[in-house]
This record gives structure tokens, sequence and C-alpha cells, in this order.
């Protein structure tokens, strides 16, 4: 059976990706690992710390050790450790919106973002700049935050969560896709879809497409 290791620094993303795996690859075995450390001192620091970068590195490798066949992190605020990471593994080691901005590209060269976690946002434009340079792109992005969302998750008022980042979508003009940034914003996907015009995307089902189709080829080399 495969294994797929999926590593959080925040519970409120562990469900999201979890019923994504049980829906779209049940026949392999999911196993999370939970550090809240890195969110917490990642929220308090403006950038990703050698430390952080390394205590990233070391659960990837834990991971390993455990007989992961593949690594998918849900948590969005670690895009340079994680491409570390994946380069000093045998097996695919995958940042979470990876898949999600691939989506993107197909929707149009105007792209919105909304996130909840502050420390996210300017490594997931970079990186989403960069894919966009890849693919040959002029895709831009612009984010919006949404204040008040993941306090109201993380305490369990995920109503509220829903309908504080609809409020936000409903505000932006000029775009040609909405992306959910967190893993944790899930559970705002239809809430959204019902203020807004054009499509909104969200990370776990594409994030658990790409990680099945890269353990997959890696098991064929």
């Amino acid at each position: 059976m495969t294994r797929l290791a999926l590593i959080h620094a925040t519970r409120v993303a562990i469900e999201p990706i979890e019923t994504a795996a049980q829906a779209l690859w049940p026949d392999a075995e999911t196993i999370s690992i939970l550090e809240e450390g890195l969110s917490v001192d990642r929220a308090a620091s403006d950038t990703l710390s050698p430390d952080m970068a390394r205590r990233i590195i070391d659960l990837s490798r834990y991971a390993e050790a455990a007989e992961a066949d593949g690594i998918l992190f849900t948590c969005s605020a670690f895009g340079d450790a994680i491409d570390r990471a994946n380069s000093e593994a045998c097996i695919p080691v995958m940042k979470p919106n990876e898949a999600m901005f691939d989506a993107a590209f197909n929707e149009g060269e105007r792209v919105a973002m909304i996130y909840t976690f502050p420390p996210a946002a300017g490594g997931m434009e970079q990186e989403f700049l960069q894919a966009a340079k890849a693919r040959g792109s002029a895709a831009m992005i612009k984010s919006y935050f949404c204040e008040g969302a993941l306090e109201a998750k993380q305490s369990g008022d995920v109503a509220t969560h829903d309908r504080l980042i609809a409020e936000v979508a409903a505000e932006i003009e000029d775009a040609d896709v909405v992306l959910l940034a967190q893993f944790s914003m899930a559970s705002a996907l239809e809430s959204v879809r019902e203020r807004v015009s054009i499509p909104v995307l969200t990370s776990p089902d594409a994030a658990i497409q790409e990680i099945r189709r890269r353990i997959e080829a890696n098991k064929k080399d």
C-alpha cells in the first residue's frame, strides 16, 4: 500500500486534506504529522528563519524514515524550505499550492488570492510569479487578506470563517479566478461561489491528485 505523509503546521489544515485524500485516493494510507510550533513561530517572524527551515527539512526526513512514499506539506508559509526538502529527499515532497496554481493558469491572467494567515502571502505570491515565468505566462496575482477568519476557524466557528471569506470575495473586481490560499479555507468554497461569478479554486483536491501522480511516477522510475 502507498503511504502518504501529510505534514501540518496547524491543526485546522488536517480535516480538509484528509477528506480530500479519502475521497480521491482511498487506497492510499495517509499519516498526519502535526508541528504547531511552526505556525506560531512563523506568525511571530517577518522571515522564514534558518531554524524554521531546518525543522521543515527534519520533518521531511522523519516522514521518509517512516517509509512514506511521498510527502505533502499543508501550510503555505514555508515554500523555500519545502523546495529544499524536496531536493534532498528520495521521494516526492510537495508544497501545498503548486497544483492549485497550475489550475489557475487555465482560467486567465488576473488571479485574486484570498488568505487568512499573513505570513503565507508573500511567499505564495513569489511562488506564483515564478511558476508563471516558467510557463511563459503573463498572469499576475493580487492578494486579499481576510481578517478574523482564521481565528474564527481555530475557535470552531466555521460559519463565521466561511462568511468572512465570502464577503471579501464579493468585493473583488477585475479578476478571472479566485484562489483560497490555505487548506483550512476549503470549507468556504461554496459560500464564495455563491457570491462570485468566476471560478473559485481550493488547494486540497488538486494537491492530492498531483502528489498521487508524482508518487506513482516515482515508483515507476
